[in-house]
């Protein structure tokens, strides 16, 4: 099992201060055009509906970051196969998932995790 960070107690926080009235839903609903596009495009799609609109499944993007990367750094990771490719390839690097709405535009970051030859299990 991957050691990861889990950003729910995040996401906890910033769903109370909405409903609280602290936060606008224009305040949380603000994901970046690009990221809305990914999402709808090669994003998965999970059985969660949407905290905030609640008519849509959110979907998850992957993005990696790291030194080792290269030209891949930064990048949407569209499949399985090509996170593994690249856990093979460098030493080490971060995977960040975000959750999406492509409805409402809810976004936040779900988790990340530490990939690469030192990572292998």
């Amino acid at each position: 099992m991957r050691r990861q960070i889990d950003y729910r107690l995040a996401r906890r926080a910033v769903l109370r201060d909405w409903m609280l009235g602290r936060l606008s839903r224009h305040d949380i609903c603000d994901a970046h055009p690009e990221l809305l596009r990914a999402a709808r495009h090669i994003g998965v799609e999970t059985d969660r509906p949407c905290p905030i609109c609640t008519d849509v499944r959110l979907r998850l993007v992957s993005y990696v970051y790291g030194d080792s990367l290269r030209t891949a750094n930064g990048r949407c990771i569209s499949n399985a196969s090509e996170l593994d490719r690249l856990e093979a390839a460098c030493d080490e690097f971060a995977c960040y998932v975000v959750e999406v709405c492509t409805e409402c535009s809810w976004n936040h970051l779900s988790h990340t995790y530490l990939l690469g030859r030192r990572h292998a299990v």
